[in-house]
């Protein structure tokens, strides 16, 4: 990772102090290990910068069948025994690294401050299991969790989606989806998503080198996930090809100003808001790709929590 001189004066001062102990880490770049290995980098630092865990009333551990026959888990984290309403949530990591465990104190603290279930579902990883496999995964994990929610004494008429990244990709399409179901959602919570085919916004070229997020990384996790290109067109990896978008669910959308993916993030917020579709963005300044698991160091991140679990208070009527 590089932080070139032309971004530094664009970074909040405890961003940048953060990059700067990045850049003078021992360790291989992420796009430079075999998969499992990433992962396990991934698994052992994604809590440094975290929050800590806040204490919830209910921790479960869910199985839930996919239509291949295959069982994946998801962990249910809640602060009440009440039937709170649901936010399904699909963590982030280019389809590659990341799991529930990464992202729990994220989902912990969602749950906290929007008083509501989190549901973070371990879709299946790639190269093991390419694209489509972590959209039916989602998709799967969506169609049980309606099914199954007020049997686990949670809310069903109240569901919503929500991703980070790779998550925020899967959360789009399992909007769509659920459009097409005539499933009816509350919301869908995006942190900076991948909404494109292919790298060719202006953010990617302005911030292809490093900054956590650079395009060495993207394109190792899209070789992992989905090597052809010719797929990368399909509106499932890429939901702002979506022949339409009218009638998904409202969005609330959080980008980092320094990332790669600002432009197709606001692009894609642009094409609800044509189709009809309440849109909330907010682009945080100063901010890299990856900041809302850097709470116990960069102001933004806390902020970021609060609106994302303030946007889903309004739509679940619980602003009090």
């Amino acid at each position: 990772m590089t932080q070139p001189a032309e971004f530094s004066h664009r970074l909040s001062p405890q961003t940048r102090h953060i990059l700067e102990h990045m850049q003078k880490a021992s360790h291989a770049p992420m796009h430079a290990l075999p998969p499992h290995a990433a992962r396990a980098f991934y698994e052992k630092a994604a809590g440094i910068l975290d929050i800590r865990k806040v204490p919830m009333h209910r921790q479960e551990r869910l199985d839930i069948p996919t239509r291949d026959g295959a069982v994946i888990h998801a962990q249910l984290w809640a602060p009440s025994a009440e039937p709170l309403p649901v936010l399904i949530y699909f963590h982030g990591g280019g389809f590659t690294i990341g799991s529930s465990a990464t992202h729990e104190p994220l989902c912990r603290r969602l749950a906290e401050l929007a008083h509501c279930a989190v549901i973070s579902v371990d879709y299946r990883l790639a190269p093991e299991h390419r694209f489509p496999t972590a959209v039916y995964d989602a998709w799967d994990a969506l169609a049980h969790v309606r099914a199954h929610a007020a049997a686990w004494g949670l809310d069903a008429q109240r569901i919503a989606v929500g991703g980070d990244s790779a998550g925020g990709t899967l959360a789009a399409v399992s909007a769509l989806h659920a459009r097409d179901q005539g499933w009816p959602l509350d919301m869908q919570l995006l942190f900076y998503p991948g909404t494109t085919a292919h790298q060719d916004t202006a953010s990617h070229q302005t911030f292809e080198r490093g900054l956590v997020l650079g395009e060495s990384v993207i394109s190792y996790f899209f070789e992992q996930y989905i090597p052809l290109r010719s797929q990368r067109s399909d509106w499932r990896f890429a939901p702002l090809l979506a022949s339409d978008h009218a009638g998904v669910a409202p969005a609330w959308v959080g980008l980092a100003e320094i990332d790669p993916l600002v432009d197709e993030g606001v692009a894609y917020a642009d094409a609800l808001r044509m189709a009809q579709v309440p849109v909330d963005i907010e682009i945080y300044p100063g901010v890299v790709h990856g900041f809302i698991q850097w709470g116990r160091a960069i102001p933004e991140a806390l902020q970021c929590h609060l609106d994302a679990a303030g946007a889903l208070r309004k739509v679940w009527g619980s602003d009090a």
